[in-house]
């Protein structure tokens, strides 16, 4: 399956949630947030740096949820914002 190169405002909106992720992690450590949510600490430095601007829906869920963040939050604070 070929996937669709993502458009610069898609990978504004991964940066944003990145953003959003680092900031509520706080001083927790990536391996504690990631092995709570039960991901691997490379999945999550990908997607806080940006590198992973498309993250399964159940990935940003279980972080959300490891982070006290609600859906509504991070939909309102990540939104597609055309150029």
């Amino acid at each position: 399956m070929v996937r669709t190169p993502l458009t610069p405002e898609e990978h504004e909106r991964g940066e944003r949630l990145g953003r959003l992720i680092r900031q509520a992690r706080g001083a927790r450590t990536m391996v504690d947030v990631a092995s709570h949510a039960g991901l691997s600490p490379e999945t999550l430095r990908k997607i806080e740096t940006g590198r992973a601007p498309t993250p399964a829906f159940f990935t940003v869920a279980a972080l959300a949820s490891v982070l006290g963040l609600s859906m509504d939050e991070i939909v309102t604070r990540c939104a597609l914002v055309p150029a």
